[in-house]
C-alpha cells in the first residue's frame, strides 16, 4: 500500500535536501505518465489536482481512478487538493481521497488568510490531513491556465510568514519569492535571500507554485533553501501538446487516438527530467520505510430496530446516507439490510473513514451526534460498533 502521509514525505525530502515532485494532472494520460515516470525513478510523488482545472474533468469521476492508481503504484504517492476554493472544496477533497490539501486564502487580507486557513487546518488534522498554506501571491503571466492567477506577484514576508505558521498550524507553507504561474517572461529573478530568510525562521517544508521556465541552479538554489514540493504543470501540457500538434501534422486525417498517441511518454520524459533535477529519484525505499501508510477505517455497526416499519427502517438509512456522508473524513457510506432472515442482525452500516484520526473527529461530529441522538439511537439498542483499520 504505497499510499502514504504526504506529511512524512516531505519532511524526510526536507530533512534530506531534496524536493518531491507535485505534478498537476487533469486526465488519465497525465496520471499513467506522471506514475510511469515516479516508478521509473523510484522516486516518492505527488499526484496533484487544481480546483483551477475542475473545468476540464469531473473530480468526483476521476478520483477513485487517482486513488486506484495510487494505491497499486510501487513508490510512495500522496494525493493533494491544489489550490481549492472554499472549505467545502476541502471537505470533497479529502471525502474523495485526497491526503493532503491546499486552499488558497493567499487573496485576501493578512488576518483574513489567517482565519480562514486556520479553520481548513482545525478540519483537516482532525482527519490526519496535513494543510499547505500560501502566504504572498504567485500571479499568472502567460501559457495553459495562467489567466486564473491574475494581478501582481506579492512576495512573502519572513515576519509575516513566522506568525501565520504560528497562528495557522500549517504543515507546508507555499511562498512567493519570484516564481509565476503559466510560463515566465524574460529571464527569472528569484530572491534566494528572502526564500533562505523564511526557511530559517520555520523550519518545516516549503512549496513553490510556478516551477516551469526555471533554470537548474535556480532548482537547486531553491532546495538548498528549504523549498521540498515544486507544483509543477505548464511544461508537461506543453509536452503532451507538442506531441499532439507533431501527430497531426504527421497524419491530418487522424482521430482522437492518432492524435494522443505518445502523449503518455511525452509527459512521462518531462517528469523524469525534474524527478532526477530535484533530487527524489532512488528515495522511495527511504521514505516508504519511514512514512505512515495510508491506511482507511471501516466504520461497522450491525444493528436490529424495535418498533419500526420496513419503510422507516428505509427513511432511517436515507437520512443518515444524506447526513454522514459530507462529514469530513467520510469517504463512503454503506447501508444494508441481512439476506437472511435469521440472522442474528438484520441491518447495518459500513462507514469509511479517510484516516484512523477520523474516527475521533466523526464521533464528536455535531451532525453525528444529532442524527444519532434523534433518529438512530432511540429505535436501534441492539447494537454492535466495531472500528476496523485495513490489514494489508
Amino acid at each position: 500500500m504505497p499510499l502514504v502521509n504526504m506529511r512524512d514525505m516531505l519532511q524526510h525530502a526536507h530533512r534530506e535536501r531534496y524536493a518531491v515532485a507535485a505534478f498537476d494532472l487533469v486526465s488519465l494520460d497525465f496520471l499513467h505518465a506522471i506514475l510511469n515516470a515516479a516508478e521509473a525513478c523510484e522516486a516518492p510523488v505527488i499526484l496533484s489536482l487544481a480546483e483551477s482545472h475542475f473545468d476540464y474533468f469531473d473530480f468526483p469521476t476521476l478520483m477513485p481512478a487517482v486513488v486506484s492508481a495510487a494505491r497499486r503504484a510501487n513508490v510512495p504517492v500522496a494525493i493533494h487538493l491544489d489550490h481549492g476554493a472554499t472549505y467545502e472544496s476541502a471537505v470533497q477533497g479529502i471525502n474523495l481521497g485526497c491526503t493532503g490539501v491546499m486552499v488558497d486564502a493567499s487573496t485576501r487580507p493578512f488576518e483574513g488568510n489567517v482565519d480562514y486557513t486556520r479553520k481548513i487546518v482545525g478540519m483537516a488534522h482532525a482527519c490526519g490531513v496535513p494543510v499547505e498554506g500560501e502566504l504572498g501571491y504567485v500571479a499568472g503571466v502567460e501559457g495553459e491556465d495562467a489567466e486564473r492567477h491574475p494581478g501582481e506577484v506579492r512576495y512573502t514576508e519572513v515576519a509575516e510568514a513566522k506568525e501565520y505558521v504560528e497562528r495557522t498550524g500549517v504543515d507546508f507553507l507555499a511562498v512567493s519569492i519570484g516564481t509565476v504561474h503559466g510560463r515566465m517572461k524574460g529571464e527569472p529573478n528569484l530572491d534566494i535571500e528572502r526564500l533562505g530568510a523564511i526557511n530559517d525562521a520555520l523550519g518545516i517544508p516549503l512549496v513553490i507554485h510556478g516551477g516551469t521556465g526555471l533554470s537548474d541552479q535556480q532548482f537547486q538554489d531553491l532546495i538548498a533553501n528549504g523549498v521540498t514540493k515544486i507544483n509543477y504543470y505548464t511544461a508537461l501540457a506543453d509536452a503532451a501538446g507538442k506531441q499532439i500538434r507533431a501527430n497531426a501534422q504527421a497524419d491530418s486525417g487522424c482521430g482522437y487516438t492518432g492524435l494522443v498517441k505518445g502523449v503518455i511518454g511525452a509527459i512521462q520524459q518531462e517528469c523524469e527530467k525534474r524527478i532526477r533535477q530535484w533530487g527524489s529519484d532512488g528515495k522511495a525505499a527511504a521514505v516508504l520505510a519511514e512514512a505512515e501508510p495510508w491506511q482507511e477505517v471501516e466504520h461497522v455497526i450491525v444493528y436490529n430496530t424495535e418498533g419500526t416499519t420496513a419503510e422507516q427502517v428505509d427513511e432511517l438509512m436515507q437520512i443518515g446516507r444524506d447526513t454522514l456522508s459530507n462529514i469530513p473524513g467520510v469517504r463512503r457510506v454503506f447501508t444494508g439490510n441481512a439476506l437472511q432472515e435469521d440472522a442474528t442482525y438484520q441491518h447495518c452500516w459500513v462507514i469509511r473513514f479517510a484516516h484512523r484520526e477520523v474516527a475521533d473527529s466523526y464521533r464528536n461530529h455535531p451532525d453525528h451526534v444529532a442524527y444519532a441522538d434523534t433518529h438512530f439511537r432511540p429505535v436501534a439498542g441492539d447494537r454492535i460498533s466495531i472500528d476496523y483499520e485495513d490489514a494489508d
